[in-house]
């Protein structure tokens, strides 16, 4: 196994050290791409790729980056689905964060002639 495989193995999003004090008491926007997600279709195992756009408004936390990279890596060998992979982003998001405000959208790749984008905003809960 390589480094990075075995990084990607052993991450732990839970883990205190992934996720930083937010030294700044204003109302900021943070956006956030990461244009290629990868998981796999849990009924035929096929490869599902999407753009994840994560934005939030921290409160006394923010996510450190290469934590973020590692957990939606870390779907690579997961089987889950489109709507199951969005929802369990954004229920990690935002117990660990407890953002002010936060919305992800999973913009999935075109497959069999369906496109699929899940949109998950803290305003409408």
């Amino acid at each position: 196994m390589k480094y990075g495989e075995k990084e990607i193995c052993e991450f732990d999003i839970n883990k205190e050290e992934n996720f930083w004090p937010n030294e700044y008491s204003k109302n900021y926007l943070i956006n956030i791409e990461l244009p290629e997600f990868v998981s796999l279709c849990p009924r035929s195992g096929y490869p599902d790729f999407a753009k994840i756009t994560l934005q939030y408004r921290p409160n006394e936390l923010v996510i450190e980056l290469k934590a973020l990279k590692l957990y939606i890596n870390s779907f690579i060998n997961k089987h889950i689905s489109h709507e199951n992979a969005a929802n369990e982003i954004y229920d990690v998001l935002m117990k660990k964060l407890s953002p002010r405000w936060l919305k992800i959208v999973a913009d999935f790749n075109p497959r069999g002639n369906v496109h699929t984008v899940i949109t998950i905003d803290s305003d409408e809960q």
